[in-house]
C-alpha cells in the first residue's frame, strides 16, 4: 500500500519536473533561471538542478515500480 501511494506521488512529481523543463519556447525553469546563460554547457544553475532533481525522482520511481512488481509477483 506504501508503495502505491509513493508511486503515485513519485508520477506527479515527475509530471510537474518534466512540464517545468525548458523546451523551444522555454518553460517554467525561466522564471527561476531568469534566462541568463551559463558559458559552460549553455545552461542555466536552475536548469542543471531541475535536471538533476528529475534524475532522482525518475529514479525513484522505477525503484517504486520494481518493488511493487516484486511484491505481486511474491503475493500471488
Amino acid at each position: 500500500m506504501g508503495f502505491s501511494i509513493a508511486l503515485i506521488i513519485f508520477s506527479v512529481l515527475m509530471m510537474m519536473l518534466v512540464l517545468m523543463h525548458k523546451g523551444k519556447g522555454g518553460g517554467l525553469s525561466d522564471m527561476f533561471g531568469g534566462g541568463m546563460q551559463s558559458s559552460v554547457g549553455g545552461s542555466s544553475v536552475a536548469e542543471r538542478n531541475l535536471d538533476r532533481i528529475t534524475i532522482v525522482v525518475g529514479l525513484l520511481w522505477f525503484v517504486c515500480i520494481v518493488v511493487l512488481g516484486i511484491l505481486m509477483k511474491l503475493d500471488n
